[in-house]
């Protein structure tokens, strides 16, 4: 049985759904995407790997979804650095930057000489609203990503990737496989050209709204926000 995805259409009809019949609201959704992403990290890196982890964060609510991930990662024990090239001004974002600059967490602009004393890379940049054109100084970070022997954590795609076709046939991202991905709320098409660790970070979803997009939800243990998942979406 294949895996159900979500189509970018979709995807932010969900998102409606959950702010407007769901009572969510988008600081509640970044703060379990981010809760989900960081969960991931400590899957796939422990801080017994090495505890320096660089979040590179774009311009939209993927970017957001890192911020706080990067939160949560400090109070594991990491010591996470942002790469924040293209911050917004929304005061949501805004507070994200201050609650990291509270617990001195870095801040930097140059992720070439920041991925050189990284353990670790989380790929904030892009989610499932991306299509067209990577514009710098995103590219670049993208094709340092994509060549660095640092394993990679993508959230809800690898940057570049579009939502319904995968990785692009030419340019920054064309041989981009990050070593994990976490499917937020859900998985989407991309997946299927995706040949590393898969997790799905969804545990709020409501029962009735999984229905309506006829999604199967897998099944979480314990108090884990995130599960591990193989091509047919069984649980690992």
């Amino acid at each position: 049985m294949a895996l159900k995805t979500l189509s970018a259409a979709n995807a932010a009809a969900l998102d409606k759904d959950l702010m407007s019949t769901g009572a969510f609201s988008i600081d509640q959704l970044m703060e379990l995407a981010g809760l989900s992403v960081s969960q991931a990290v400590y899957k796939v890196h422990p801080p017994s790997r090495g505890k320096n982890v660089l979040v590179v964060c774009g311009p939209g609510n993927n970017g957001g979804d890192g911020l706080v991930a990067a939160r949560h990662l400090f109070h594991y024990g990491y010591k996470p650095t942002i790469c924040y090239p293209k911050p917004t001004k929304n005061e949501l974002y805004q507070r994200l930057m201050t609650q990291l600059k509270n617990l001195d967490v870095p801040f930097t602009s140059d992720f070439t000489s920041a991925l050189q004393s990284t353990d670790h890379v989380v790929d904030a940049i892009f989610g499932f609203s991306f299509s067209g054109e990577v514009r710098e100084p995103f590219g670049a970070i993208i094709q340092a990503m994509e060549k660095t022997d640092v394993s990679v954590t993508a959230v809800d795609a690898p940057s570049s990737w579009n939502i319904e076709s995968g990785p692009p046939d030419e340019g920054p991202g064309k041989n981009f496989q990050p070593e994990a991905l976490i499917s937020l709320t859900a998985p989407k098409p991309l997946v299927k050209y995706f040949k590393g660790r898969h997790f799905i970070g969804g545990r709020f979803l409501p029962p009735s709204v999984a229905e309506k997009y006829g999604l199967e939800m897998p099944a979480y243990q314990g108090v884990d926000q995130i599960v591990e998942v193989d091509q047919n979406g069984h649980r690992l």
